[in-house]
């Protein structure tokens, strides 16, 4: 009998572009997309802060940041294609503006406003607070899409620590058996919560799980913006194929797990300041910079302008009218049961509505 030893698999994070800004691989994306994919990034990162400042202010509630994932949320969502779903955690702030989510339903949905989670057209499933269970929404998206045959892939957004919940193996192993066309996007960011990745699991990477699956599996520098949207690119036309596929993206939250959260309590300053240096954005700046597609006067335009574009969308979110508790009832199916219409009439008659 041959025995398997544990961790004898070698994973090599594929990287294209360095922590110095210079491009070590190949890459398709014309001069463009290069410029998208950057104020995408940075204006992730400005409505980060200023969502954490308006917490701190008491104008919406408890807020998951996402500084330092940006490379990993903007570079997959750039890959994929208009017919395609992506489903995320409270974290995905990025990933959903890519695929055309406003920021004002971001403000929205953090203020608990009812239509902040609604963004169907997008192809943005309502973000998920239970940890991994997207996975499986993902899967179930996925079987579906087969069953049509439309080509389209369903993309989960999960994060290190999602992978230790059982509705992860579950998906993974449906989504293997039935040959689903999803990828499973885990960026995994070093903490859940307060617990390190080395006692969340045993295994070197997240990336060889997909083997005991019967999935393809890769691990790329989820601070490489341009690895990620390569990685992505192919996964998902293995994933189109009939083929999932199980991403690692390494990176690391730069700031608190959620508002409520203080990660000087278990993080290391000089761990901090050591993944600060592989900061995303300033990578990839110094890239478009030494292309000559980038100047600072060009970098205070667009601060500017993602400035304006911010306030009007916190304005906006603000302004609106708030829905009544009754009017959720209207989204739990695509069409309402004939037991939901019930439910719907007895809350409209319990005056409770008015």
């Amino acid at each position: 009998m041959n025995w398997i030893e544990p961790n004898s698999i070698d994973v090599t994070p594929i990287q294209h572009l360095n922590e110095q800004g210079v491009l070590t691989g190949k890459t398709v994306i014309n001069d463009e997309e290069k410029l998208d994919i950057y104020k995408w990034m940075v204006k992730a990162r400005r409505f980060d802060e200023l969502a954490v400042k308006f917490q701190r202010q008491g104008k919406i509630g408890t807020y998951a940041p996402l500084t330092g994932q940006e490379a990993a949320q903007v570079g997959s969502a750039f890959a994929l294609e208009e017919k395609d779903w992506i489903f995320p955690s409270y974290r995905e702030a990025a990933a959903c503006f890519v695929r055309g989510t406003k920021p004002s339903s971001f403000f929205k949905y953090a203020m608990g406003h009812l239509h902040g989670g609604i963004l169907k057209e997008e192809g943005v499933f309502p973000v998920q607070i239970i940890i991994g269970a997207q996975a499986l929404h993902a899967a179930g998206s996925a079987w579906a899409d087969q069953y049509k045959n439309n080509d389209a892939v369903s993309v989960a957004y999960i994060g290190d620590g999602a992978t230790s919940q059982g509705d992860f193996h579950e998906a993974m192993n449906f989504a293997s058996v039935f040959q689903l066309p999803v990828v499973y996007f885990v960026q995994n960011n070093q903490w859940a919560i307060s617990v390190p990745y080395h006692k969340q699991t045993r295994s070197l990477s997240i990336a060889q799980k997909a083997l005991a699956y019967g999935m393809t599996g890769v691990q790329v520098d989820g601070n490489d913006a341009v690895g990620v949207y390569e990685t992505m690119k192919e996964a998902r036309s293995l994933a189109k194929d009939g083929k999932p596929v199980l991403i690692e993206a390494l990176t690391h939250r730069m700031g608190p797990h959620t508002t409520s959260d203080d990660p000087s309590k278990y993080r290391s300053k000089e761990g901090d300041e050591a993944w600060g240096k592989k900061d995303p954005i300033a990578r990839y700046r110094k890239w478009l910079e030494g292309l000559q597609l980038w100047s600072e006067e060009e970098e205070q335009d667009l601060n500017a302008s993602i400035e304006d574009e911010l306030k009007q969308a916190f304005n906006e979110a603000t302004e609106t009218t708030t829905t009544s508790l009754g009017d959720a009832l209207g989204y739990v199916y695509e069409k309402p049961t004939n037991r939901l219409r019930e439910q719907i009439l007895e809350w409209k008659g319990s005056g409770e509505s008015k």
